[in-house]
């Protein structure tokens, strides 16, 4: 069938509706999915945009077709999906969903059983090929059963288990859901906390009538950090509209990167299960290794995407990893992705150690300085090559690795650019030891990618 194949992701299916992805698409992506499985037993979820509803039942239809039972669980978060396809036994599950992206967008994340998840190159790229090649073979003789679960008791129950609730300090939390899926998930999770909770955009709502569900955009947080501010809130919260990620404000109302949290967090593992390995991208703070070898942990560097860090955490048995963009990963939570265990642990680590989350993070602000993620467009893929050589010469003294780009490390400063998977971009982090070292070292190597 024609299809447009660029909505093949690395990680996931992710295209405008209905222009690049509809009903017909899903319905043959449910098909391939259980051709690719050979599954006979699927989970499917979805979010709340406002297509996803029939984009859901007809990658349900499509994957009856090829003769597979379906649980549809309804609309939820991606990470309970994880959750239902290891607790029910399942071989795959899919959750309809584009994550954080505008409301004219749509897509598909998809798992095997263990909530192992497919990607480009495992399992999407085969999906597509069956598709556009119109090699799926013929639909089941007898189709699949359908029947409805839903799990958020179950699921909740498994989340608080990482936490001690009766630990948790009465904080002042500002929480915004984005109009997204943590609107149905949190509410049932702090009505177990003593905290004084106030909800921003808590109802699902796939036009996003407040603002997208995507708070990595800084104008996307205006609001909860002008409710932090006012109340003077020892933290806010906020989801993106699948709520498998989550983000942090402190009490003065400035956003926290995620390398600094994934130092936390690593902080907060280590604690409790001393001597244990985390694994960290390889754009992110120093912040993180260091933390983890005062805490008697190893951390490990690994390149970047949820499939390569699922990987590298189950093959070194890793408590937790951490990706600056707010994937957190938990060992205990099938080596998955959950949007509210950080939440807990960062309100438990606030509590044990009877400090603000500004103060937690005074220490790190005070030594290290990161530029964020700068990207610059180049005219077309073909001078990434020639960028990244240049690189390798100027720093030729420096300790370098290729797990993805070039990462460069001085004792003093360091930093990594790696080209994006989709377009010609080069997308440069880099941390130093001062403010005016920072600014000056990012300036020199922009120079080079821009030169």
């Amino acid at each position: 069938m024609q299809i447009d194949s660029s909505i093949f992701k690395a990680y996931d299916v992710r295209g405008l509706y209905p222009a690049e992805i509809d009903e017909t698409v899903a319905r043959a992506i449910g098909r391939a999915f259980i051709v690719y499985l050979g599954a006979t037993r699927i989970g499917v979820s979805r979010d709340m945009r406002v297509s996803s509803p029939t984009i859901a039942a007809a990658f349900i239809e499509g994957a009856r077709e090829q003769g597979a039972d379906v649980i549809d669980y309804g609309m939820m978060a991606t990470d309970m999906l994880y959750f239902a396809v290891v607790n029910d036994g399942l071989e795959g599950g899919a959750q309809i969903t584009a994550s954080h992206n505008p409301k004219q967008y749509n897509g598909i994340k998809m798992v095997r059983a263990g909530a192992l998840p497919l990607s480009g190159e495992a399992g999407l790229g085969e999906i597509r090929d069956m598709i556009v090649g119109d090699t799926l073979p013929p639909k089941a003789a007898t189709p699949g059963s359908l029947s409805t679960r839903d799990i958020l008791e179950p699921y909740t129950k498994v989340v608080m288990g990482f936490v001690d609730p009766a630990t948790i300090k009465p904080f002042t939390v500002v929480l915004d859901g984005g109009c997204g899926m943590a609107g149905l998930v949190a509410p049932k999770l702090f009505e177990q906390l003593p905290c004084k909770t106030t909800q921003l955009c808590f109802t699902p709502d796939g036009t996003f009538p407040t603002h997208e569900s995507n708070p990595l955009l800084e104008e996307n947080r205006a609001d909860i950090t002008a409710e932090v501010i006012r109340q003077k809130a020892d933290i806010g919260i906020a989801w993106d509209g699948d709520a498998d990620r989550c983000f942090f404000i402190d009490g003065s109302g400035e956003f926290i990167s995620g390398d600094f949290i994934t130092a936390l967090l690593s902080e907060a593992f280590l604690l409790k299960n001393p001597g244990a390995t985390v694994i960290y991208d390889l754009r992110a703070s120093h912040a993180v290794k260091d933390t983890a070898a005062k805490y008697g942990g190893t951390a490990l560097m690994n390149r970047v995407g949820h499939a390569f860090i699922k990987r590298r955490m189950r093959d070194e048995n890793a408590i937790f990893g951490g990706e600056v963009t707010g994937h957190y990963y938990f060992r205990d939570f099938y080596f998955a992705d959950n949007g509210f265990i950080p939440a807990l642990l960062i309100l438990e680590l606030m509590s044990k150690k009877n400090q603000s989350l500004r103060d937690l993070l005074a220490p790190y602000r005070e030594q290290y300085f990161i530029s964020g993620e700068i990207n610059t467009k180049l005219a077309s893929m073909t001078e990434v090559p020639a960028k990244l050589a240049a690189i390798r010469a100027k720093y030729a003294d420096a300790t370098l690795a290729e797990l993805d780009g070039v990462s460069v490390d001085y004792p003093d400063w360091h930093f990594n650019v790696r080209a994006s998977n989709t377009e010609p971009l080069l997308r440069l982090n880099l941390e130093a030891k001062t403010p005016e070292q920072m600014a000056a070292r990012r300036d020199e190597v922009l120079a080079i990618i821009r030169g």
